[in-house]
Order: structure tokens, then sequence, then C-alpha cells
């Protein structure tokens, strides 16, 4: 499978030792729109409010397209500032766009308790609870 990480940038230190157990059993990882340049987005604030709406007018956009390219996507979920099983608005609405493409949603852990859980619901998403094998 074509797997597509997504998350918060905080969990990007994290992905290193998924991606390559997903590489081992046999998966194709693509990592997160700006992995190779996480300061990005600080960057784009620097430049002024235009320039950090452009910046994410493209990310939603690119997210839009990578959707379409993948078997699904493993959305890791860790906690955040306090906040079990943490997703942010951009790692939902990459969830989203996953779905409207009729594609495999795993969750790293639990669905997390909050405003979007009946919306997280509604993908069906399948939680691996950190069991990689379970992602087919």
């Amino acid at each position: 499978m074509k797997i597509w990480i997504i998350c918060s940038k905080v969990f990007y230190k994290d992905i290193q030792p998924i991606k390559a157990k997903l590489e081992e059993i046999g998966h194709i990882v693509e990592l997160p729109n700006s992995y190779d340049n996480p300061s990005v987005e600080k960057e784009s604030w620097s430049l002024g409010d235009t320039e950090h709406a452009n910046f994410k007018k493209k990310m939603f956009k690119l997210s839009k397209e990578r959707a379409k390219q993948m078997d699904g996507a493993l959305v890791l979920n860790f906690e955040k500032n306090g906040k079990e099983n943490y997703i942010g608005g951009a790692t939902f609405l990459e969830m989203y766009e996953v779905f409207m493409n009729n594609k495999k949603i795993y969750l790293y852990n639990d669905i997390p308790e909050g405003m979007l859980y009946d919306e997280i619901c509604g993908f069906s998403p399948i939680v691996i609870n950190g069991n990689l094998e379970l992602i087919k």
C-alpha cells in the first residue's frame, strides 16, 4: 500500500521509526507535506497575513491532490499539550480529503474526545493502537 503519514508538526520527531517499520513490512510511505521544511509555515507568518493565507491555500490544495494518489493515510495522534490522541485542524482536513477519495484512514491511537469526535467517527477510521501490522 501507498500510505501517507499525516500528523501535527510536533509529532514529526516520531515519524522515522514508524516509516521504517512500514517500509519493512512492504508499504510505500509518503511523508507530511512540510516534513522536509517544518519551519516553512512559521516563515510564511513572518511575511504577513496574506502570505500565510497563501501558504495555507497551497497546502490545502496539495493535500487534496496527495490524497488522490494514496491508498490510505496513517494519522499519528499522540498526546499534545495534555490532550490525548491529538488531531489538529490541518490533520482533520487531510483526513477529510482521504475520506472523500474513498481511501482508508488508520489512526495510530484512539479517536480523540472532543468537538470533532462525531465527524472523525464518520470517517470510519481503523484504530490500530500502534500495531502497524494492521495496515492492509
